[in-house]
């Protein structure tokens, strides 16, 4: 299977530039009309009605015909359609993201991609999964190159899980090519390198993540659990820095304790999140996985804090979720004053 033409990934179909035409442009309205009409016609069932999937990493062909995006694809369509429309359309990045994929016990965590709209001097973001993304950092524009870079990078991640190792190394060769200076790429490129029996290959990848960026969690995570499978003195070294990092990233302590609530140990998975909830006070998934926790040890009064502390922090549909549950814990604790 051989990478799909760059060219292609954001190629409009001709049914789709006509319905832009007739549609978004009809009567040549002002910029801000004619970016309603996009938000509209890309999410209104009487348009595209693009529906959210997580695994959905198509070109814009492709998801004009499945009608299905995940964020990556979403940005695609929406700058695809912005510019056929004669909006300044543009591909914005956010690092810190509560989005990750573990496959055989190794980590990949993207970099959060999405659209960005500048009309006059007011700037719109487009993002169909505004929940996955910590508050409080402005996203970057990025370059095309960057933006297709994530589309091959994504694709060689499916093509890995799906055991199609030779059209994974091909589809990271391409995003490799496009931005050499991505580390997410690299780190990624290593666990291709290693799955396809080339230790020495994933460990240069690895060394060259480092390079351009030695925070990097998932290079880090990735190099220590190879040293330690080759038995590399080195691992020691890794794994000191892995902490250092870990101590100062809320995710790195929320995917920890994620680890620690699967393997049962509470405590320990308890002491994780108060820490990610030191690092980022404000983030609402945090408390609501911590009111888990605590309810599964039995603290349902701390789950009850925990819980309201994450319905302040929310809004909408989220914001309901939470305090349904805040019911539920409070008929708990009704029933077992009762019982007691």
């Amino acid at each position: 299977m051989d990478p799909v033409p760059e060219a292609d990934v954001m190629s409009l179909p001709a049914e789709l530039r006509a319905r832009v035409h007739d549609i978004l442009l009809d009567g040549d309205p002002v910029p801000t009309r004619r970016f309603q009409r996009l938000i509209n016609f890309v999410v209104d069932d009487q348009g595209l009605g693009m529906t959210y999937q997580e695994d959905a990493t198509y070109t814009v062909a492709q998801a004009y015909a499945f009608r299905k995006a995940n964020c990556l694809t979403f940005t695609l369509m929406v700058l695809a359609l912005a510019k056929e429309a004669g909006l300044d359309a543009y591909p914005q990045e956010m690092g810190e993201t509560l989005s990750w994929r573990e496959v055989d016990g190794t980590i990949y965590r993207d970099n959060h991609i999405n659209a960005g709209v500048r009309i006059g001097s007011h700037r719109y973001t487009v993002d169909p999964a505004a929940d996955l993304i910590f508050g409080g950092h402005t996203p970057a524009i990025v370059s095309h190159q960057r933006l297709l870079a994530h589309y091959y990078n994504n694709v060689a991640v499916d093509r890995l899980q799906e055991g199609q190792m030779p059209a994974a190394l091909r589809d990271i060769a391409v995003a490799l090519a496009l931005d050499p200076g991505y580390a997410t790429v690299w780190s990624n490129a290593g666990v291709m390198y290693l799955h396809n029996g080339d230790a020495v290959a994933a460990q240069r990848a690895y060394k060259r993540a480092l390079a351009l960026d030695p925070a990097d969690a998932s290079a880090l995570f990735n190099m220590v659990q190879l040293l330690h499978r080759i038995g590399d003195r080195r691992e020691v070294e890794y794994r000191q820095r892995l902490a250092r990092v870990e101590r100062r990233d809320p995710l790195q302590q929320f995917l920890q304790a994620l680890d620690y609530e699967h393997t049962g140990d509470l405590p320990h998975a308890i002491e994780s999140l108060g820490r990610a909830i030191q690092l980022k006070p404000d983030e609402h998934r945090f408390y609501a996985a911590l009111a888990r926790v605590y309810e599964r040890a039995g603290d349902v009064g701390r789950a009850r804090t925990a819980l309201s502390r994450a319905q302040s922090l929310s809004a909408g549909k989220t914001q309901a979720l939470y305090k349904a549950e805040r019911d539920r814990l409070r008929a708990v604790t009704d029933q077992q004053q009762k019982q007691g």
